[in-house]
Protein backbone atom coordinates (compact mmCIF):
# COMPACT_ATOMS: atom_id res chain seq x y z
CA UNK A 1 0.00 0.00 0.00
CA UNK A 2 1.68 3.84 -0.66
CA UNK A 3 2.60 5.29 2.12
CA UNK A 4 0.07 8.33 1.98
CA UNK A 5 -2.90 6.63 0.95
CA UNK A 6 -4.62 10.21 0.40
CA UNK A 7 -2.05 11.88 -1.86
CA UNK A 8 -1.90 8.62 -3.68
CA UNK A 9 -5.84 8.80 -4.55
CA UNK A 10 -5.95 12.37 -4.71
CA UNK A 11 -3.44 11.90 -7.95
CA UNK A 12 -5.49 9.36 -9.36
CA UNK A 13 -8.58 10.73 -9.35
CA UNK A 14 -6.52 14.38 -10.95
CA UNK A 15 -5.60 11.95 -13.63
CA UNK A 16 -8.74 10.24 -14.56
CA UNK A 17 -10.13 14.10 -14.48
CA UNK A 18 -7.39 15.18 -17.16
CA UNK A 19 -8.28 11.74 -18.86
CA UNK A 20 -12.02 12.76 -19.23
CA UNK A 21 -11.43 16.12 -19.52
CA UNK A 22 -9.04 15.42 -22.68
CA UNK A 23 -12.06 12.83 -24.22
CA UNK A 24 -14.60 15.10 -24.06
CA UNK A 25 -12.55 18.23 -25.79
CA UNK A 26 -12.13 15.77 -28.56
CA UNK A 27 -15.54 15.44 -28.66
CA UNK A 28 -16.60 19.22 -28.37
CA UNK A 29 -13.52 20.20 -30.52
CA UNK A 30 -13.04 17.03 -33.52
CA UNK A 31 -9.84 17.62 -35.50
CA UNK A 32 -9.93 19.76 -38.73
CA UNK A 33 -11.51 18.70 -41.94
CA UNK A 34 -7.72 18.25 -43.33
CA UNK A 35 -6.67 15.34 -40.48
CA UNK A 36 -8.21 12.10 -39.25
CA UNK A 37 -9.03 11.29 -35.65
CA UNK A 38 -5.34 10.26 -35.31
CA UNK A 39 -4.04 13.32 -36.36
CA UNK A 40 -3.03 11.92 -39.61
CA UNK A 41 -3.60 14.77 -43.37
CA UNK A 42 -6.55 13.42 -44.61
CA UNK A 43 -5.08 12.27 -48.30
CA UNK A 44 -8.28 13.33 -50.38
CA UNK A 45 -8.07 15.87 -52.65
CA UNK A 46 -9.78 18.67 -53.12
CA UNK A 47 -10.17 18.87 -49.32
CA UNK A 48 -14.09 17.85 -48.13
CA UNK A 49 -16.20 20.33 -46.47
CA UNK A 50 -16.74 18.20 -43.21
CA UNK A 51 -14.61 14.84 -42.15
CA UNK A 52 -14.73 12.46 -39.47
CA UNK A 53 -12.69 9.39 -39.28
CA UNK A 54 -12.12 6.23 -37.23
CA UNK A 55 -9.14 3.89 -36.71
CA UNK A 56 -10.31 0.55 -38.42
CA UNK A 57 -9.28 -0.51 -41.95
CA UNK A 58 -11.88 -2.22 -43.32
CA UNK A 59 -11.38 -4.31 -47.02
CA UNK A 60 -13.18 -3.70 -49.66
CA UNK A 61 -14.36 -6.96 -52.03
CA UNK A 62 -12.81 -6.96 -56.00
CA UNK A 63 -16.80 -7.33 -57.16
CA UNK A 64 -17.95 -4.55 -55.04
CA UNK A 65 -21.66 -4.07 -56.23
CA UNK A 66 -23.61 -1.01 -56.77
CA UNK A 67 -26.60 -0.85 -55.02
CA UNK A 68 -28.78 2.61 -56.88
CA UNK A 69 -31.50 3.79 -54.76
CA UNK A 70 -33.95 6.96 -55.04
CA UNK A 71 -35.76 8.58 -57.88
CA UNK A 72 -32.28 9.32 -60.05
CA UNK A 73 -30.09 6.20 -58.28
CA UNK A 74 -30.59 3.89 -61.40
CA UNK A 75 -29.63 6.93 -64.11
CA UNK A 76 -27.00 5.55 -66.90
CA UNK A 77 -24.40 8.17 -65.42
CA UNK A 78 -24.29 6.84 -61.93
CA UNK A 79 -24.02 3.45 -63.71
CA UNK A 80 -21.10 4.51 -66.38
CA UNK A 81 -19.45 6.56 -63.38
CA UNK A 82 -19.29 3.35 -60.99
CA UNK A 83 -18.34 1.48 -63.47
CA UNK A 84 -15.81 3.53 -63.97
CA UNK A 85 -14.02 4.18 -60.91
CA UNK A 86 -13.88 0.67 -59.93
CA UNK A 87 -11.88 0.15 -62.69
CA UNK A 88 -9.84 2.90 -61.45
CA UNK A 89 -9.59 1.36 -58.09
CA UNK A 90 -9.03 -2.29 -58.64
CA UNK A 91 -6.25 -3.76 -61.19
CA UNK A 92 -7.29 -6.28 -63.52
CA UNK A 93 -5.94 -9.10 -61.69
CA UNK A 94 -7.80 -8.05 -58.01
CA UNK A 95 -10.70 -10.92 -58.78
CA UNK A 96 -8.32 -13.60 -59.17
CA UNK A 97 -6.82 -12.22 -55.85
CA UNK A 98 -10.47 -12.25 -53.91
CA UNK A 99 -10.04 -13.48 -50.34
CA UNK A 100 -11.34 -17.57 -49.61
CA UNK A 101 -13.20 -17.18 -47.24
CA UNK A 102 -14.26 -14.20 -44.11
CA UNK A 103 -15.67 -12.03 -47.28
CA UNK A 104 -14.73 -8.43 -47.26
CA UNK A 105 -16.17 -5.56 -45.22
CA UNK A 106 -17.15 -3.49 -48.08
CA UNK A 107 -19.25 -5.31 -50.45
CA UNK A 108 -21.70 -3.31 -51.44
CA UNK A 109 -21.88 1.03 -52.54
CA UNK A 110 -25.06 1.94 -51.71
CA UNK A 111 -25.25 5.41 -53.82
CA UNK A 112 -28.71 7.29 -53.36
CA UNK A 113 -29.74 10.02 -55.93
CA UNK A 114 -32.97 11.76 -54.31
CA UNK A 115 -33.81 14.23 -57.96
CA UNK A 116 -34.62 12.47 -61.25
CA UNK A 117 -33.83 15.73 -62.66
CA UNK A 118 -30.47 15.69 -64.88
CA UNK A 119 -30.70 19.22 -65.74
CA UNK A 120 -27.08 20.06 -66.05
CA UNK A 121 -26.28 23.91 -65.51
CA UNK A 122 -23.83 26.42 -63.96
CA UNK A 123 -24.86 26.36 -59.86
CA UNK A 124 -26.10 22.62 -60.30
CA UNK A 125 -26.31 20.78 -56.98
CA UNK A 126 -22.73 18.70 -56.60
CA UNK A 127 -23.23 18.26 -52.40
CA UNK A 128 -22.52 14.49 -51.30
CA UNK A 129 -22.52 13.12 -48.16
CA UNK A 130 -20.54 9.55 -47.60
CA UNK A 131 -20.70 6.69 -44.45
CA UNK A 132 -18.06 3.89 -44.73
CA UNK A 133 -17.95 1.32 -41.55
CA UNK A 134 -17.83 -2.31 -41.05
CA UNK A 135 -21.38 -4.28 -41.46
CA UNK A 136 -22.92 -4.41 -37.75
CA UNK A 137 -20.38 -1.68 -36.18
CA UNK A 138 -21.59 1.61 -34.97
CA UNK A 139 -22.95 3.77 -37.07
CA UNK A 140 -22.60 0.80 -39.49
CA UNK A 141 -24.68 0.80 -43.34
CA UNK A 142 -25.80 -2.48 -44.54
CA UNK A 143 -23.30 -3.42 -47.33
CA UNK A 144 -20.42 -0.83 -46.13
CA UNK A 145 -20.77 2.07 -47.99
CA UNK A 146 -23.43 4.66 -48.67
CA UNK A 147 -23.39 7.68 -51.13
CA UNK A 148 -26.50 10.06 -51.03
CA UNK A 149 -26.58 13.09 -53.13
CA UNK A 150 -29.52 15.31 -54.36
CA UNK A 151 -28.45 14.64 -58.12
CA UNK A 152 -26.04 12.46 -60.26
CA UNK A 153 -23.40 15.40 -60.25
CA UNK A 154 -23.21 14.81 -56.51
CA UNK A 155 -23.03 11.34 -56.71
CA UNK A 156 -20.52 11.69 -58.95
CA UNK A 157 -18.41 13.81 -56.74
CA UNK A 158 -18.88 11.49 -54.15
CA UNK A 159 -17.64 8.39 -56.30
CA UNK A 160 -14.49 10.27 -56.99
CA UNK A 161 -14.06 10.41 -53.26
CA UNK A 162 -14.60 7.41 -52.20
CA UNK A 163 -12.46 6.26 -54.78
CA UNK A 164 -9.67 7.92 -53.55
CA UNK A 165 -10.68 6.35 -50.01
CA UNK A 166 -9.95 3.07 -51.78
CA UNK A 167 -6.10 2.17 -50.75
CA UNK A 168 -4.24 -0.49 -52.31
CA UNK A 169 -2.25 -2.73 -49.98
CA UNK A 170 1.05 -4.28 -51.32
CA UNK A 171 1.07 -7.16 -48.74
CA UNK A 172 -2.19 -8.46 -47.95
CA UNK A 173 -3.08 -7.19 -52.21
CA UNK A 174 -6.14 -6.07 -51.09
CA UNK A 175 -7.86 -3.01 -51.13
CA UNK A 176 -8.50 -1.38 -48.25
CA UNK A 177 -10.63 1.83 -46.65
CA UNK A 178 -8.08 3.30 -43.38
CA UNK A 179 -9.38 5.25 -40.86
CA UNK A 180 -12.87 3.97 -40.68
CA UNK A 181 -15.43 4.97 -40.48
CA UNK A 182 -15.53 7.52 -42.18
CA UNK A 183 -18.62 10.17 -42.59
CA UNK A 184 -17.70 12.96 -44.87
CA UNK A 185 -20.12 15.94 -45.94
CA UNK A 186 -19.16 17.86 -48.72
CA UNK A 187 -20.06 20.67 -51.38
CA UNK A 188 -18.42 22.97 -53.24
CA UNK A 189 -17.06 26.74 -52.42
CA UNK A 190 -17.56 27.95 -56.04
CA UNK A 191 -19.77 26.86 -58.96
CA UNK A 192 -17.78 27.66 -61.49
CA UNK A 193 -14.15 25.71 -61.53
CA UNK A 194 -12.72 25.55 -64.80
CA UNK A 195 -9.50 24.77 -67.60
CA UNK A 196 -8.96 26.65 -70.52
CA UNK A 197 -6.99 24.55 -72.97
CA UNK A 198 -5.62 25.99 -76.33
CA UNK A 199 -5.31 23.98 -78.98
CA UNK A 200 -4.89 26.78 -81.41
CA UNK A 201 -1.30 27.46 -80.72
CA UNK A 202 -0.48 23.46 -81.00
CA UNK A 203 -2.50 20.69 -82.29
CA UNK A 204 -3.91 18.14 -79.76
CA UNK A 205 -5.57 15.29 -80.31
CA UNK A 206 -8.88 13.84 -79.92
CA UNK A 207 -7.61 11.41 -77.68
CA UNK A 208 -5.48 13.73 -75.53
CA UNK A 209 -7.93 16.34 -75.12
CA UNK A 210 -10.43 13.10 -73.79
CA UNK A 211 -7.47 12.36 -70.83
CA UNK A 212 -7.54 16.28 -69.99
CA UNK A 213 -10.90 16.26 -69.27
CA UNK A 214 -10.97 12.99 -67.74
CA UNK A 215 -8.04 13.88 -65.32
CA UNK A 216 -10.34 17.41 -64.26
CA UNK A 217 -12.85 14.92 -63.34
CA UNK A 218 -10.25 13.92 -60.23
CA UNK A 219 -9.96 17.08 -59.21
CA UNK A 220 -13.75 18.17 -59.62
CA UNK A 221 -13.21 20.64 -62.08
CA UNK A 222 -16.15 20.80 -64.46
CA UNK A 223 -15.71 23.97 -67.14
CA UNK A 224 -13.06 23.16 -70.08
CA UNK A 225 -12.72 26.50 -71.95
CA UNK A 226 -11.76 25.43 -75.49
CA UNK A 227 -9.14 28.21 -77.03
CA UNK A 228 -9.70 26.50 -81.15
CA UNK A 229 -9.03 29.54 -82.70
CA UNK A 230 -6.38 32.55 -82.36
CA UNK A 231 -7.82 35.35 -81.03
CA UNK A 232 -8.25 38.28 -83.62
CA UNK A 233 -10.22 41.12 -81.93
CA UNK A 234 -8.02 42.32 -79.09
CA UNK A 235 -7.19 45.86 -77.56
CA UNK A 236 -3.92 45.83 -80.27
CA UNK A 237 -6.11 46.71 -83.56
CA UNK A 238 -3.37 48.14 -85.54
CA UNK A 239 -3.87 45.29 -88.25
CA UNK A 240 -7.26 46.82 -88.83
CA UNK A 241 -6.20 49.96 -90.21
CA UNK A 242 -3.96 48.22 -92.63
CA UNK A 243 -6.59 45.63 -93.71
CA UNK A 244 -8.07 47.47 -96.97
CA UNK A 245 -11.74 46.60 -96.48
CA UNK A 246 -11.96 47.11 -92.42
CA UNK A 247 -10.34 50.54 -93.13
CA UNK A 248 -13.10 51.77 -96.16
CA UNK A 249 -15.78 49.89 -92.89
CA UNK A 250 -14.27 51.98 -90.29
CA UNK A 251 -14.06 55.26 -92.66
CA UNK A 252 -17.61 55.50 -93.85
CA UNK A 253 -18.50 55.49 -90.40
CA UNK A 254 -16.05 57.73 -89.09
CA UNK A 255 -14.99 55.22 -86.44
CA UNK A 256 -11.34 54.57 -84.78
CA UNK A 257 -10.09 50.96 -84.11
CA UNK A 258 -11.36 51.31 -80.27
CA UNK A 259 -14.41 52.40 -81.58
CA UNK A 260 -14.77 49.21 -83.44
CA UNK A 261 -13.63 47.29 -81.02
CA UNK A 262 -16.36 48.33 -78.92
CA UNK A 263 -19.20 48.39 -81.73
CA UNK A 264 -17.90 44.61 -81.84
CA UNK A 265 -18.19 43.61 -78.18
CA UNK A 266 -21.76 45.27 -77.31
CA UNK A 267 -22.96 43.72 -80.99
CA UNK A 268 -21.83 39.93 -79.82
CA UNK A 269 -23.31 40.54 -76.63
CA UNK A 270 -26.54 41.28 -78.40
CA UNK A 271 -26.81 38.36 -80.59
CA UNK A 272 -25.73 36.34 -77.41
CA UNK A 273 -28.07 37.57 -74.66
CA UNK A 274 -30.94 36.70 -77.79
CA UNK A 275 -29.93 32.76 -77.73
CA UNK A 276 -30.38 33.23 -74.41
CA UNK A 277 -26.79 32.99 -73.80
CA UNK A 278 -24.77 34.52 -70.66
CA UNK A 279 -21.78 36.82 -72.50
CA UNK A 280 -18.83 36.37 -70.75
CA UNK A 281 -15.67 39.04 -72.11
CA UNK A 282 -12.08 39.32 -70.74
CA UNK A 283 -11.58 42.40 -68.58
CA UNK A 284 -10.48 44.62 -71.36
CA UNK A 285 -13.90 45.08 -72.02
CA UNK A 286 -15.31 46.67 -68.24
CA UNK A 287 -11.68 48.71 -68.09
CA UNK A 288 -12.83 50.24 -71.53
CA UNK A 289 -16.30 50.78 -71.36
CA UNK A 290 -17.75 49.16 -68.60
CA UNK A 291 -20.40 51.38 -68.73
CA UNK A 292 -21.87 49.77 -71.89
CA UNK A 293 -22.02 46.39 -70.99
CA UNK A 294 -25.06 44.58 -70.76
CA UNK A 295 -25.57 43.87 -67.00
CA UNK A 296 -25.96 39.98 -67.34
CA UNK A 297 -22.21 39.93 -68.32
CA UNK A 298 -19.28 38.10 -66.66
CA UNK A 299 -15.99 39.65 -67.14
CA UNK A 300 -13.00 37.52 -66.82
CA UNK A 301 -10.39 38.55 -65.00
CA UNK A 302 -6.87 37.65 -66.38
CA UNK A 303 -4.69 40.85 -66.34
CA UNK A 304 -3.53 40.50 -62.52
CA UNK A 305 -4.89 40.45 -58.91
CA UNK A 306 -7.72 43.14 -57.79
CA UNK A 307 -9.88 43.91 -60.78
CA UNK A 308 -12.82 41.00 -59.18
CA UNK A 309 -13.04 43.71 -56.28
CA UNK A 310 -13.78 46.68 -59.21
CA UNK A 311 -16.12 44.25 -61.55
CA UNK A 312 -18.13 43.21 -58.56
CA UNK A 313 -18.74 46.85 -57.12
CA UNK A 314 -20.21 47.41 -60.37
CA UNK A 315 -23.03 45.01 -59.99
CA UNK A 316 -21.09 42.24 -62.71
CA UNK A 317 -20.24 38.89 -61.75
CA UNK A 318 -16.54 37.96 -62.47
CA UNK A 319 -14.42 35.03 -62.59
CA UNK A 320 -10.43 34.93 -61.69
CA UNK A 321 -7.93 33.51 -63.73
CA UNK A 322 -5.11 36.53 -62.71
CA UNK A 323 -2.13 35.48 -65.00
CA UNK A 324 0.66 35.32 -61.68
CA UNK A 325 -0.82 32.52 -60.51
CA UNK A 326 -3.23 30.90 -62.66
CA UNK A 327 -1.65 30.82 -66.00
CA UNK A 328 -0.28 27.67 -66.36
CA UNK A 329 2.25 27.88 -69.39
CA UNK A 330 3.99 30.43 -66.68
CA UNK A 331 6.60 27.55 -65.39
CA UNK A 332 8.28 29.22 -62.69
CA UNK A 333 5.51 30.13 -60.76
CA UNK A 334 5.45 27.51 -57.73
CA UNK A 335 2.11 25.26 -56.77
CA UNK A 336 2.21 27.34 -53.39
CA UNK A 337 1.32 30.10 -55.32
CA UNK A 338 -0.88 28.55 -57.26
CA UNK A 339 -2.76 27.36 -54.18
CA UNK A 340 -2.58 30.84 -52.44
CA UNK A 341 -4.46 32.57 -55.20
CA UNK A 342 -7.67 33.77 -53.47
CA UNK A 343 -10.62 34.34 -55.96
CA UNK A 344 -12.38 36.58 -52.93
CA UNK A 345 -8.92 38.80 -52.35
CA UNK A 346 -10.41 42.15 -51.28
CA UNK A 347 -14.00 41.60 -51.41
CA UNK A 348 -15.46 42.03 -48.10
CA UNK A 349 -19.07 42.27 -48.47
CA UNK A 350 -21.21 39.26 -48.40
CA UNK A 351 -23.70 40.33 -51.41
CA UNK A 352 -20.24 40.99 -54.03
CA UNK A 353 -18.56 37.84 -53.00
CA UNK A 354 -21.54 36.04 -54.37
CA UNK A 355 -21.03 37.71 -58.02
CA UNK A 356 -17.37 35.85 -58.17
CA UNK A 357 -18.82 32.95 -59.46
CA UNK A 358 -15.32 31.02 -59.39
CA UNK A 359 -12.14 31.08 -61.26
CA UNK A 360 -9.97 29.41 -64.35
CA UNK A 361 -6.68 28.01 -64.65
CA UNK A 362 -5.45 28.48 -68.37
CA UNK A 363 -3.30 26.09 -70.13
CA UNK A 364 -2.13 28.36 -73.14
CA UNK A 365 -0.20 26.21 -75.91
CA UNK A 366 2.24 28.42 -77.37
CA UNK A 367 4.89 26.18 -75.60
CA UNK A 368 2.76 23.38 -74.51
CA UNK A 369 2.09 20.28 -77.50
CA UNK A 370 0.76 16.43 -76.94
CA UNK A 371 4.32 15.62 -75.47
CA UNK A 372 4.41 17.74 -72.40
CA UNK A 373 1.10 19.24 -72.29
CA UNK A 374 -0.58 17.21 -69.66
CA UNK A 375 3.24 17.92 -67.45
CA UNK A 376 2.32 21.22 -67.26
CA UNK A 377 -1.41 20.92 -66.33
CA UNK A 378 -0.50 18.99 -63.58
CA UNK A 379 -0.09 19.14 -60.68
CA UNK A 380 -0.03 22.73 -60.22
CA UNK A 381 -4.03 22.84 -61.75
CA UNK A 382 -4.48 20.59 -58.61
CA UNK A 383 -3.79 23.41 -56.49
CA UNK A 384 -6.57 25.98 -58.02
CA UNK A 385 -9.00 23.03 -57.83
CA UNK A 386 -8.79 22.78 -54.03
CA UNK A 387 -9.07 26.34 -53.84
CA UNK A 388 -11.59 26.41 -55.82
CA UNK A 389 -13.89 23.04 -54.13
CA UNK A 390 -12.76 23.36 -50.39
CA UNK A 391 -13.94 25.72 -47.44
CA UNK A 392 -12.17 28.80 -47.09
CA UNK A 393 -11.27 27.90 -43.24
CA UNK A 394 -10.28 24.85 -44.13
CA UNK A 395 -7.70 25.44 -46.48
CA UNK A 396 -6.51 28.43 -44.74
CA UNK A 397 -5.93 26.28 -41.38
CA UNK A 398 -3.32 23.89 -43.28
CA UNK A 399 0.29 24.82 -43.04
CA UNK A 400 2.01 24.63 -46.82
CA UNK A 401 4.72 22.43 -46.14
CA UNK A 402 3.61 20.15 -43.43
CA UNK A 403 -0.18 19.46 -44.66
CA UNK A 404 -0.73 20.40 -47.96
CA UNK A 405 2.55 19.72 -49.91
CA UNK A 406 2.08 16.26 -48.94
CA UNK A 407 -1.22 15.52 -49.91
CA UNK A 408 -0.61 17.30 -53.30
CA UNK A 409 2.21 14.46 -53.47
CA UNK A 410 -0.66 11.94 -52.74
CA UNK A 411 -2.36 13.09 -55.46
CA UNK A 412 0.08 13.70 -57.92
CA UNK A 413 0.78 9.54 -57.24
CA UNK A 414 -2.51 9.10 -57.95
CA UNK A 415 -2.59 11.14 -61.11
CA UNK A 416 -0.07 8.91 -62.17
CA UNK A 417 -1.08 5.66 -60.78
CA UNK A 418 -4.16 6.64 -63.14
CA UNK A 419 -2.68 7.13 -66.07
CA UNK A 420 -2.13 10.53 -65.95
CA UNK A 421 1.70 11.85 -66.00
CA UNK A 422 1.45 14.36 -63.83
CA UNK A 423 5.06 15.84 -63.10
CA UNK A 424 6.62 16.21 -59.72
CA UNK A 425 5.40 19.24 -57.38
CA UNK A 426 8.46 20.46 -56.12
CA UNK A 427 10.60 20.96 -59.44
CA UNK A 428 11.46 24.75 -59.95
CA UNK A 429 10.16 25.04 -63.16
CA UNK A 430 6.74 23.18 -63.38
CA UNK A 431 6.38 20.32 -66.27
CA UNK A 432 10.21 18.81 -65.54
CA UNK A 433 11.29 15.06 -65.48
CA UNK A 434 12.39 13.96 -61.39
CA UNK A 435 15.57 15.39 -60.49
CA UNK A 436 16.83 11.82 -59.08
CA UNK A 437 15.31 8.25 -58.50
CA UNK A 438 12.90 8.70 -55.56
CA UNK A 439 9.01 7.64 -54.81
CA UNK A 440 6.37 10.41 -56.36
CA UNK A 441 5.03 10.26 -52.78
CA UNK A 442 8.37 12.79 -51.73
CA UNK A 443 9.02 14.66 -55.79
Amino acid sequence: MPPNLPAYLLLALLVLAGTAASARARRHHPPPANATSAGDPVYLWPLPKSVTSGSQTLTVDPDLALDPQGPGGASPAVAEAFQRYRGLVFAPWAHAARADKGGYDVARLTVVVFSANETLELGVDESYTIYVAAAGGVNSIVGGATIEANTIYGAIRGLETFSQLCVFNYDTKNVEVRHAPWHIQDEPRFAFRGLLLDTSRHYLPIDVIKQVIDSMSFAKLVSMSWQKLMCLVTQNHGCWNVTPHVRQWLNERNMTTKDAYKYFVLKAQELAIKLNWIPVNWEETFNSFKENLNPLTVVHNWLGPGVCPKVVAKGFRCIMSNQGVWYLDHLDVPWEDVYSGEPLAGISNKDQQKLVLGGEVCMWGETADTSDVLQTIWPRAAAAAERLWSQLEAISAQDLETTVLPRLHYFRCLLNHRGIPAAPVTNYYARRPPIGPGSCYVQ
